[in-house]
């Protein structure tokens, strides 16, 4: 007789024997789980991928058009099997929504590459750190103290020295008649006037070019490196070989970069043991974050050295090419449609006059500068997919199933080009945000948000504007530009850590205002 035959006595009581107990146990416990996985969410759809290596094979390398296209086919919200690593990629300002704001915190954490890790010291910067209180420490110094309006302002004769150099260069070439390389010249640029904020009033004059030298080199393989696809992100379980050494290869670049960092440190100290005349003011950022680092040493997360230095790679790697490219590109759109440049040059001239040269105190009467750059953004976003973000748990977005620690992409290329939200959203037209003032760089707006949104949006945004909008004022203010024979403007883009222009631009810079006297 079997145990559940057992369960009534002769007179209809229960007694249940220990064996009746288990299996009754056992069968509810299995409709428990049936009903909870039944109501339950279902995954996101998508393609279908191979065993093992999931949907890896069929990757294009311009990931931001090949995401566009699978929504097109599986709708706002799909899913990848990337290897052993679920990728979860949403494609409308409601989803986005749903992520970066209604979920905010859920979605908070990075889904941080290995060699993102090997190049900030662990992972210790703005960009990797998880959301908690070490990373509230570190934006609130970035965002509060570092990069504030009157740290900013206080920097402005940095920025302006270097800006000045560059522009007497493009003279000498204008008046060469000699053709650059626009990217180039702008990366140069960027690169000497993040340095000169960095450490420029830490490191000796004569010193700055070898260490600028140096420095160039390292950021622009680092930056490459990150952009690399790493097959130990896609199978966790592969990182230890580090089968193609990209990891070995940024840990060699970091160890490099340290040393650098650490002379400048050492620099900074000495200069200051013998400046008996030192006012207590900070003459660029690295001096400003050792001052902090010392007066807060006490705090329950301490800010370190690795802090600093993590901090200080954050702003040269994600400072120089995100507004170079931004740069390039405006640079490419208003050549190639000539009547925009003349209007940019109208009002420059209007503001500005043509005897006398761009402030930082002029961009605020510059309104379609400014929305220049915000088309430019809109268009070609620096960061296509924003920095993948990682739930802390399981979640419900869109409707579907989003499970703990997937990789999620937000695809604000695709986002930004939606024809239902922007009229002829291909077309470069600035004109755009002149008449529509909701748009800006606050993350509100989930239409047009280039340096994300939430608690996680961009720390540097302060400062890539006026980088950006000083440059490109001076830029079209001081030259005409010309397109040499032989070459021509084209504005595909490349994948890649940060969207670039697959073709460099190449233009001759025509001296434009009414004496040399302004150039020098």
């Amino acid at each position: 007789m079997s145990p559940i035959s057992n369960i009534f006595t002769a007179d209809n009581t229960i007694n249940l024997t220990p064996h009746a107990i288990l299996i009754l146990t056992a069968i509810f416990s299995i409709l428990w789980y049936l009903s909870k996985r039944q109501t339950q969410p279902p995954l996101p759809p998508g393609p279908r991928g191979l065993p093992i290596v999931g949907n890896l094979p069929f990757l294009d390398p311009e990931l931001h058009t090949y995401f566009t296209t699978i929504a097109q086919k599986h709708g706002p919200i799909f899913k990848l099997n990337l290897g052993s690593k679920l990728t979860v990629v949403v494609n409308s300002p409601s989803l986005a929504r749903e992520i970066l704001k209604d979920q905010d915190i859920n979605f908070s954490n990075r889904d941080v590459p290995l060699t993102g890790r090997a190049a900030t010291y662990g992972g210790l910067d703005i960009v990797w750190l998880p959301y908690g209180a070490e990373w509230r420490r570190v934006r609130k110094i970035c965002v509060l103290k570092l990069l504030s309006r009157k740290t900013l302002d206080s920097f402005y004769e940095l920025r302006r020295k270097e800006v000045r150099e560059r522009t007497r260069f493009l003279y000498k070439k204008g008046q060469e008649e000699s053709a650059v390389n626009v990217g180039e010249q702008i990366f140069v640029t960027m690169m000497n006037l993040t340095m000169n904020m960095l450490w420029g009033g830490s490191v000796k004059p004569e010193e700055m070019e070898s260490v600028g030298t140096e420095f160039k080199g390292l950021v622009s393989e680092v930056t490459s490196l990150l952009g690399e696809p790493n097959v130990s992100d896609f199978f966790p379980w592969l990182a230890r070989i580090d089968l193609q050494g990209l990891v070995k290869r940024t840990r060699v670049c970091a160890q490099k970069l340290d040393a650098v960092l650490e002379r400048a440190i050492e620099h900074m100290q000495r200069l200051k043991r013998s400046d008996d005349g030192d006012d207590g003011e900070s003459k660029d950022f690295l001096q400003y974050l050792m001052k902090l680092k010392d007066q807060e040493s006490d705090s329950e997360v301490r800010f370190t050295d690795n802090h600093v230095k993590a901090v200080l790679t954050d702003m040269v790697v994600g400072g120089t090419d995100t507004s170079t490219n931004t740069i390039e590109f405006a640079m490419a759109e208003l050549i190639s449609k000539p009547e925009l440049i003349k209007r940019a040059q109208q009002e420059l001239d209007e503001v500005v006059g043509k005897d006398n040269i761009v402030e930082e105190s002029h961009i605020t009467r510059l309104p379609y500068i400014l929305a220049i750059m915000k088309e430019t953004l809109r268009l070609h976003p620096t960061l296509p997919l924003l920095v993948p973000h990682r739930p802390a748990e399981t979640a419900v977005v869109g409707g579907y199933t989003v499970p703990k620690d997937t990789k999620i992409f937000v695809n604000v290329w695709c986002i930004q080009r939606d024809p239902n939200v922007w009229e002829n959203p291909t077309e470069f037209h600035p004109e755009r945000f002149l008449d529509n003032k909701q748009f800006d760089f606050t993350g509100n707006d989930y239409t047009y948000f280039p340096f994300g949104s939430g608690r996680r949006i961009c720390a540097g945004v302060a400062l890539a504007e006026r980088m950006v909008l000083y440059t490109l004022a001076t830029l079209l203010h001081s030259f005409d530009w010309k397109i040499p024979d032989g070459h021509m403007v084209d504005l595909e883009e490349k994948f890649g850590i940060v969207l670039k222009l697959k073709t460099p631009l190449v233009a001759l810079p025509v001296p434009r205002l009414s004496g040399s006297n302004l150039y020098l």
